[in-house]
């Protein structure tokens, strides 16, 4: 049985930057979790969150399904790299304070490179809000990747 682990420990954002709140399942092609819409955060409004942000629901979703394979063969997390989104559609404008809303991504192609595309969504009381096709990038050493492109 998969570990359901938590969030944390799976995700490498921190504080105000981790969007996602709760892992809810995963495995070998697929992967869910859960947010609370907070009233306060650096992309709140008055309005609640807007709908573009889904796209960065949707890349922690993908570093959720990454952080769950590397715990479950004994790695730490690696850092990613979200590098583009084809076909987002929001079926909103923004996501209101307190909503609870599911995030899902399904692997699509992941190459020996690092380079992947999900097909990802976003629910909200059942009814999908948002939908996007995600491309990542997950180097081997991100470090290393990291200095080689400040030469």
């Amino acid at each position: 049985m998969r570990e359901l682990y938590d969030i944390e420990r799976v995700v490498p954002h921190r504080g105000t930057m981790r969007l996602v709140d709760r892992l809810v399942d995963w495995d070998e092609d697929t992967v869910a979790v859960e947010l609370r819409v907070p009233e306060e955060g650096p992309f709140s409004h008055a309005e609640g969150v807007p709908a573009w942000v889904g796209v960065e629901y949707m890349a922690q979703t993908i570093a959720a399904w990454a952080g769950c394979h590397a715990r479950a063969a004994g790695r730490e997390p690696s850092i990613g790299f979200l590098l583009g989104t084809r076909r987002y559609e929001s079926r909103t404008s923004w996501f209101p304070a307190g909503t609870v809303l599911r995030v899902e991504a399904i692997r699509e192609l992941l190459g020996d490179n690092g380079l992947g595309m999900f097909r990802c969504r976003i629910l909200g009381e059942g009814e999908e809000l948002a939908t996007a096709n995600v491309s990542v990038f997950e180097p081997p050493d991100a470090m290393a990747y990291l200095e080689s492109t400040q030469e």
